[in-house]
């Protein structure tokens, strides 16, 4: 089943371990038996992260963007579902507790992205923050990264767009209402379920359900482009959630609305499945079951044709109900237009425009 033998949940934190790094041969386990005391709830430890650039270009044919930039990598929130974990490996950690209590942060973020754009090189174009890791999770609110990062794309007015499942967004919308004046930003609040107790273990350090539908009312009242993602969508836990998500976005103010099935890369599919049979066992196996008859029998499908929406009479079934429910709550299905026409190089001397 690839299940891995695990020690009972720790709260606030997705993953119960830390499985194997595939790239490494040998791997430290925690004995509780042994003398040394045994501490499987780490505390999240912020490493500064040493790259020398900061964006990142996307060849992948089934992504719309071509540029990302993201400020951190590990995640806090701590989705067990997340795709990024296995990037943790290539840095030497693990893709579980790992992956959300060790942080790399690009604390040169905003100057290398400043240097950039600058660059006669930079051709205009939408740049896609927190495409692999949440750029507002929590290190976010004493860290400013993100928020540097954004102060330089307003200079520059070059359009940006987010994805998040952390009413800390809200916290720049001077900055996100700057890009709006020139058709600069776009706003995704991913909501993945309405039910508050799945998402305390599920999703264990994002925001509420009520809380990222109050971070979509707080943009939309200000001006800024925003739309829910209804991501993941696990069929058979909260594809049939899909509906009332769609509506309660759509009055809080979204206008537009995306979704992707669930994918489970490499550890991820064994860490879920870990997850599912100590949380749900009852459900476990009809969930496993319907995401193999989306991925053609597998739990994860690497096809650029049809990972992003899965195959079969289920991922029909879900875009057929993403499309009607979307349509009766009057969200767009495309995203908003996005311009570059603003877009210039501020002198050396000009001063932020946020202090």
């Amino acid at each position: 089943m690839g299940m891995l033998d695990v020690p009972l949940p720790i709260h606030g934190r997705g993953a119960a371990a830390n499985p194997a790094n595939r790239f490494e041969k040998a791997h430290y386990q925690f004995d509780p038996d042994a003398d040394e005391p045994f501490s499987p709830a780490p505390q999240t430890k912020i490493i500064a992260d040493a790259s020398k650039s900061i964006l990142s270009e996307n060849d992948s044919p089934d992504i719309g963007f071509r540029f990302s930039l993201n400020p951190y990598r590990g995640c806090e929130h701590g989705c067990i579902y997340c795709y990024a974990r296995p990037t943790h490996e290539t840095l030497g950690y693990s893709a579980g507790l790992d992956f959300e209590s060790v942080i790399l942060a690009k604390y040169g973020a905003a100057e290398l992205l400043r240097r950039e754009l600058r660059h006669k090189s930079w051709v205009p174009e939408l740049i896609s923050m927190a495409s692999v890791t949440d750029c507002y999770q929590p290190v976010e609110r004493t860290l400013r990264i993100t928020r540097g990062c954004l102060e330089v794309l307003a200079e520059f007015r070059n359009p940006v767009s987010i994805i998040t499942k952390n009413h800390l967004v809200t916290r720049d919308i001077d900055v996100l209402v700057e890009l709006a004046r020139f058709q600069a930003v776009m706003v995704f609040i991913s909501v993945t379920t309405l039910q508050p107790q799945l998402t305390a273990i599920m999703e264990p350090r994002t925001s509420s359900p009520q809380r990222r539908l109050a971070a979509i009312r707080a943009l939309h009242t200000a001006g800024v482009p925003v739309g829910v993602l209804v991501a993941p969508v696990i069929p058979g836990l909260t594809d049939e959630q899909m509906p009332d998500i769609l509506k309660a976005a759509a009055a809080a103010g979204a206008t537009f609305a995306g979704y992707t099935p669930v994918r489970l890369p490499y550890t991820v599919k064994d860490l879920f499945q870990t997850w599912l049979h100590t949380h749900m066992p009852r459900r476990a196996d009809k969930i496993l079951n319907r995401i193999r008859a989306m991925r053609g029998g597998k739990l994860n499908d690497s096809n650029f044709a049809t990972r992003m929406h899965g195959e079969g009479i289920f991922a029909d079934q879900l875009e057929k109900l993403f499309e009607l429910c979307a349509r009766r709550a009057g969200l767009n299905t495309h995203a908003p237009a996005i311009s570059t026409a603003a877009f210039r190089r501020p002198g050396p001397q000009q001063l932020s425009l946020f202090g």
